[in-house]
């Protein structure tokens, strides 16, 4: 009897655990399907969903541009024949809306002139005077290094602590984190009050008073007689420590911080824009900033708590020469006075271009700049010093950063709109030059033959600005055929 009830317990218990994954089995089935269904149905996390999908986008395509065909490798020594030269420049001279009030040179990638008109007649650039700037400041600065913002802590006797934020220069600081795709914007003020935010939390500080310091400029920001050829603050800012996208006050941002058509105003202030934005970064970080920031000075024979670089000068001298920027080109001008020695000053920037060009040997007699940027009336030169210019950077000495900021008709920059014939595309590389009474570029023209030549043509008082300007677009595309 004892052996019978045994084994029917055994019988029991095989039933009992036959039932147990039966029934286990049946509910991890079940909550697999439920998850299933409630992944697809967004209930709970998961790749399945049975969302309808929104089909992607793509823009339409922009209008592609061929360029006019492979040329032969560079020779800087075939010269360019003078008689097609001059027939060149015949055919301009002759243009509508030209006038009288004109200068043109071409010359061989050594300088060399191949044929000239007016070429020693003084007349005012524009903007092709950024590259006279542009090589003074390759030959001076390292074109390598950066534009630093930093900040320092200075702890004060009542237990209180401020913040400085001292600028280097830096005007194209971003507001958010820096962008390590762009130019504009590659140091970010976000970026540096998230550093400064750690520093300041390692010493369990989490309130602030906050200076800036925009003292690297001096007080002489505006070189004298801009602002006639600044209407609405468009064009120009006075140089600043630090500033947001150049002071750039943009009701509707371009999606690329690097490339924009449009002018919109400039701030008047932009170190101080830039420190109340950068208070807004560090209070968003838990930073209790009291007030509103103040001007003050960096301490003296402290290290920064926090620091941010901007992208290196070569770059910046691009994005200043592709845009036509004139504060920028202000700041390599006294970029180059300080690292001189020369005043601290629109006219020592002026000064201390002018002594770089004639340390390289251009000839500057005839040279009179009111700016650095060519936006102030009053500055005078010659076609030659702006192809002599040309001609030292096309030697490979100095210049590097200037030849790689220049504008591809068609393509890039300022002279985007300004390509007359797609046989040339890709082959100019030019500096614009537009005010109200002129029309100017320079540059250089890869030839189909293989060769390079230099050029220069400046345009004062025309006939007709609209029709002067179209007759440059054409002789510029003529000349990759020389």
């Amino acid at each position: 009897m004892a052996r019978a009830t045994a084994g029917q317990h055994r019988r029991a218990r095989a039933s009992h655990r036959v039932l147990t994954v039966a029934v286990s089995a049946a509910a991890t089935i079940a909550l697999g399907v439920g998850y299933v269904v409630a992944d697809a149905y967004d209930v709970l996390p998961g790749p399945l969903t049975v969302r309808g999908v929104a089909a992607p986008q793509v823009p339409k395509a922009g209008r592609s541009l061929s360029s006019g065909g492979l040329v032969a490798d560079a020779d800087l020594s075939i010269p360019v024949d003078a008689d097609e030269a001059n027939a060149l420049i015949d055919a301009f001279a002759a243009s509508s809306g030209v006038g009288a009030d004109y200068s043109v040179v071409v010359a061989d990638a050594d300088g060399t002139v191949a044929a000239q008109r007016n070429a020693d007649a003084a007349r005012e650039p524009a903007s092709t005077l950024k590259t006279l700037t542009s090589l003074a400041a390759t030959a001076t600065l390292d074109m390598a290094s950066t534009l630093d913002t930093s900040t320092y802590l200075v702890q004060n006797a009542d237990g209180s602590a401020t913040v400085v934020l001292s600028g280097g220069g830096d005007m194209l600081l971003g507001a958010g984190d820096g962008d390590p795709d762009h130019v504009n914007g590659r140091a970010g003020l976000g970026t540096l009050a998230e550093r400064t935010a750690e520093a300041l939390a390692q010493r369990g500080i989490t309130a602030v008073t906050l200076l800036y310091d925009d003292s690297l400029f001096g007080d002489s920001r505006y070189p004298a007689g801009i602002e006639e050829n600044n209407p609405g603050n468009l064009y120009y800012t006075g140089i600043a420590s630090m500033a947001v996208d150049g002071g750039r006050r943009w009701a509707d941002p371009p999606d690329d911080p690097d490339t924009y058509t449009a002018y919109p105003e400039l701030s008047t202030q932009p170190a101080a824009d830039a420190a109340a934005t950068f208070a807004a970064r560090l209070a968003e970080r838990g930073i209790t900033v009291a007030g509103e920031p103040a001007a003050g000075a960096t301490p003296a024979g402290m290290s920064p708590i926090a620091t941010v670089s901007s992208a290196q000068l070569s770059e910046i001298m691009a994005f200043m020469l592709r845009h036509s920027d004139n504060t920028l080109a202000e700041e390599f001008g006294r970029l180059v006075a300080l690292a001189t020695g020369h005043d601290n000053s629109p006219a020592g920037a002026t000064q201390a271009v002018t002594a770089a060009l004639d340390d390289l040997g251009v000839d500057t007699a005839a040279l009179s700049m009111a700016d650095c940027s060519g936006l102030a009336p009053g500055s005078r030169l010659t076609a030659s010093i702006l192809v002599e210019v040309q001609a030292l950077a096309l030697g490979g000495d100095v210049g590097a950063g200037m030849l790689e900021g220049m504008s591809v008709p068609g393509l890039t920059g300022t002279a985007a709109g300004r390509l007359a014939d797609d046989d040339a595309a890709g082959l100019l590389r030019v500096k614009t030059g537009t005010l109200d009474a002129v029309t100017a570029m320079t540059g250089n023209v890869s030839r189909r033959d293989g060769g390079v030549l230099a050029f220069a043509i400046i345009v004062n008082d025309p006939e007709n600005a609209w029709e002067a300007a179209r007759a440059v677009d054409v002789f510029i595309a003529g000349l990759a055929g020389l």
